[in-house]
This record gives C-alpha cells, sequence and structure tokens, in this order.
C-alpha cells in the first residue's frame, strides 16, 4: 500500500490545465450577464478586467493585478513611444495570467483624452481579439 499522497509520476492533463472560469460581462455595457463562461471566453473577460483596473489603487487587488495604461492617456507622447509603452504595459498586466501565453496584432491609437488599443490575446484555448 503507498501512501495516499504519492503518484507514480504521471500527471493528466486535466489535472494541469483546469479550465478558467469568470462571471460573465457584457463588454459594451461593462454589466454583468447572470451567466458564468467558461474558457477563451473566460480569458476574455478576465484581460477586459485586468486592463480596466488600475494598478496599484484597490487594496482588494495584489500589485501584480491591474494596468497602468491610464498614465499614458492625455499626453502628448510620440506615436513610436505610445505604441512601445502602450504594448509593455499591456504584456505586463497580462503575462500574470498563466492561461495567456502572449500578445500579436498589437494597435494603438491616441486621441488627446482617449487611448484606443486592439491586440490578439494567444492563449492556451486559442486567439481572442481584445478592442479597449
Amino acid at each position: 500500500m503507498s501512501f495516499p499522497f504519492e503518484t507514480d509520476g504521471q500527471v493528466s492533463a486535466e489535472e494541469v490545465i483546469k479550465v478558467p472560469k469568470e462571471y460573465g460581462i457584457n463588454l459594451d455595457t461593462g454589466k454583468f450577464t447572470g451567466k458564468i463562461v467558461e474558457g477563451v471566453e473566460a480569458i476574455k473577460i478576465w484581460i477586459y478586467n485586468a486592463l480596466k483596473t488600475s494598478r496599484y489603487k484597490y487594496n482588494i487587488f495584489s500589485w501584480d493585478y491591474g494596468s497602468e495604461i491610464e498614465d499614458l492617456i492625455g499626453h502628448a507622447y510620440t506615436q513610436e513611444y505610445l505604441e512601445m509603452e502602450a504594448k509593455r504595459m499591456v504584456e505586463d498586466c497580462l503575462m500574470m495570467n498563466q492561461y495567456i501565453t502572449g500578445i500579436s496584432d498589437f494597435n494603438v491609437k491616441s486621441e488627446y483624452d482617449k487611448l484606443s488599443i486592439s491586440f490578439t490575446a494567444n492563449t492556451l484555448f486559442g486567439e481572442v481579439r481584445i478592442d479597449v
């Protein structure tokens, strides 16, 4: 008889990768839908929430959660600097999520009081297009 926590060294894929779940949000209105979403849709909701949450502002979140993107709004940065810094900030925000492997097709458009960012998030469950 073996100790209850001993394994033979093999781990199934289900034990390694758990399907993420989040409360559903209508991304146009920001309101809860009352449903629970899974997989790539849950990752999309997590990305939305993480990018919309200001880092260091709320004590309920760790200092690793959230973004600093709002610091770029309202400044006369060059387009090159804006793209470079926005991409760094988005990667810094998202790469703490174990399901996100990277981002691609990154675009930034800036007006004085508005910053629009779009990219593709590459995840363990597939790609998801994000427009914020």
